[in-house]
């Protein structure tokens, strides 16, 4: 590394950085990538994806490999140097391309692709970050660290690809994906040179299928049987096993996507999931309560001049251990206790219960 003066940081990521260098020797400027694990072997170092890919590889838009080095354990990758990358380009705008820009730009992304997959390889991380840019004028594809051999036998990792360019074929788990997976990055790529905004930036992969669903529709058996088949459903059965068949029945009918295949709440009545002999509806009251209902009410009793019972009515504020009374509620005695807490609470504390709803 002694031919090289180290100038400034360009970037750092999961497995190396990138570090802007010079030639001592012509003075050209380079980017060199140290790898963060050591390396104990030529051999090593030679097995790596990225060196097999770009030993390989020698086109006007694919970042050309310069010089491999291994000195003290640590590895070194040499590569030319480029301003930087699409995403700085993007992200540095302040108005749209103009669209023979973007035609520019993304015919050389496709030239560069054409020719890696055509020896063999695809890329699997194909983003705005991982392509290379001198202006909108020169696009480069970089970053091979995920690349692999279209020959090599699946099943692949499933987690490849920034989410937010990445496959269907992915997000839904398949493991026998290939080189198609780079080119629908470059469609979502593409969209954004457009639009300077990414086109399904989702949260999550639940929430990435989900932005994919909002602009192409929900996948349908005819436009790509294998995805429709990747879509399974988990069985209401699996996930409430303690139900009967008959309450799966009616959930399933309960649960369908379209609106009008639901049954209505006189047929859901019908089903026979409520036909098991089982008394259903409000139950009898106890002979209590039934004495209760039943007694006369006394005059209207002077309040000033009653000695009454007092109720205290205290709700527990949430993420709290000590109750908190609200108001002692006087109750005339020609009310029942059930009657007048109702009745009493939703006169006297509206402030209160709303406040204790509120919270929750």
């Amino acid at each position: 590394m002694n031919r090289y003066t180290t100038l400034k940081q360009l970037g750092d990521g999961t497995y190396g950085s990138v570090l802007m260098g010079k030639s001592n020797e012509s003075g050209e400027l380079v980017a060199i990538k140290r790898m963060k694990r050591k390396f104990y072997s030529w051999e090593e170092c030679m097995n790596l994806r990225e060196v097999k890919s770009l030993k390989k590889l020698n086109h006007a838009n694919v970042v050309k490999l310069k010089e491999v080095i291994r000195e003290n354990d640590h590895l070194y990758f040499v590569f030319e140097y480029m301003k930087e990358n699409l995403y700085q380009l993007m992200k540095d705008r302040n108005k749209l391309f103009p669209e023979s820009v973007i035609r520019n730009i993304t015919f050389q992304i496709m030239q560069g692709l054409s020719f890696i997959h055509k020896h063999g390889f695809f890329h699997r991380d194909m983003k705005p970050e991982n392509l290379l840019c001198m202006g909108p004028e020169l696009v480069k594809i970089a970053d091979f660290g995920l690349a692999r051999e279209i020959r090599s036998r699946p099943p692949y990792t499933d987690y490849v690809s920034t989410r937010w360019y990445r496959a269907p074929e992915v997000l839904l788990r398949s493991s026998m994906y290939s080189s198609p997976i780079d080119l629908w990055a470059v469609g979502c790529i593409m969209a954004e040179l457009y639009t300077l905004r990414p086109l399904f930036p989702g949260n999550s992969e639940v929430d990435e299928i989900f932005k994919i669903c909002q602009v192409l529709g929900t996948v349908k058996k005819s436009d790509w049987p294998e995805g429709y088949q990747l879509c399974v459903p988990t069985p209401l059965k699996t996930l409430i096993p303690n139900a009967s068949n008959e309450a799966i029945a009616l959930m399933k009918d309960l649960l369908q996507w379209d609106p009008k295949k639901r049954p209505t709440a006189v047929q859901a009545l019908r089903y026979p999931y409520f036909q098991v002999g089982q008394l259903l509806g409000p139950r009898p009251l106890s002979s209590d309560l039934r004495k209760t209902q039943m007694k006369p009410a006394d005059p209207k009793p002077d309040l000033q001049s009653v000695s009454e019972p007092v109720l205290k009515y205290s709700v527990k504020a949430p993420g709290r251990n000590s109750h908190q009374p609200l108001q002692q509620i006087p109750l005339p005695q020609n009310f029942s206790q059930t009657e007048s807490l109702a009745d009493s609470v939703k006169q006297e504390q509206p402030h209160n219960l709303q406040k204790v709803r509120s919270q929750k």
